[in-house]
């Protein structure tokens, strides 16, 4: 059997890459191969280490003006390039070599609450201040402009009159953590 090999792209603490390596770490036709991120001090490094994962990190000039990235994945033979925490728009050049094979996870409810400087607490704290009454997660694919691409999957969870940002946040990282593996594994076994 062929092993579909996963990129992971982050910029911070890892969680939802860490749950993504763990939930794969036993699975024979899949496996993470290569955690990338933007932030050589990111948290997101000692998880990659902690699953015995490659890691590399990469700069904007990197990532916006050279091929580095492409021949990289593309030297790996990554399958699916998934972006979990990962905040900078994906270049052309990346977005035309693969194809319909890349994908996010937003913390809210696309379109709404979705673009460019939408992300963690900011997310949580206009869905409160909205009176929005309920919030989740959207996981879909990646185009050239921020949290526009076509949707793939949404989970909701409630939005309660006492929530703060962070326990708002609680409960839409429980959704991730959840889905966003789930919905990794049946695109690959769907591919």
């Amino acid at each position: 059997m062929n092993v579909k090999k996963i990129a992971i792209f982050a910029s911070g603490s890892g969680t939802n890459a860490g749950n993504i390596a763990r939930y794969f770490n036993d699975r024979d036709y899949a496996e993470i191969s290569l955690i990338l991120t933007n932030k050589p001090d990111a948290p997101v490094l000692q998880r990659a280490k902690n699953y015995n994962i490659a890691s590399v990190v990469f700069d904007r000039h990197t990532f916006y003006e050279t091929d580095e990235i492409i021949n990289l994945l593309s030297n790996n033979n990554i399958h699916l390039v998934v972006l979990a925490g990962f905040l900078w728009l994906v270049p052309q050049n990346i977005l035309r070599n693969f194809s319909q094979r890349i994908i996010n996870i937003h913390p809210a409810l696309l379109p709404k609450y979705g673009g460019k400087g939408m992300y963690g607490r900011r997310v949580h704290e206009a869905i409160i201040e909205n009176g929005e009454k309920e919030s989740g997660i959207t996981i879909h694919w990646v185009n050239e402009e921020y949290d526009k691409g076509d949707i793939i999957f949404q989970a909701t969870c409630r939005v309660m009159p006492s929530d703060t940002p962070e326990s708002l946040a609680a409960r839409v990282h429980e959704l991730e953590y959840k889905h966003f593996p789930e919905v990794i594994d049946k695109l690959i076994l769907d591919s």
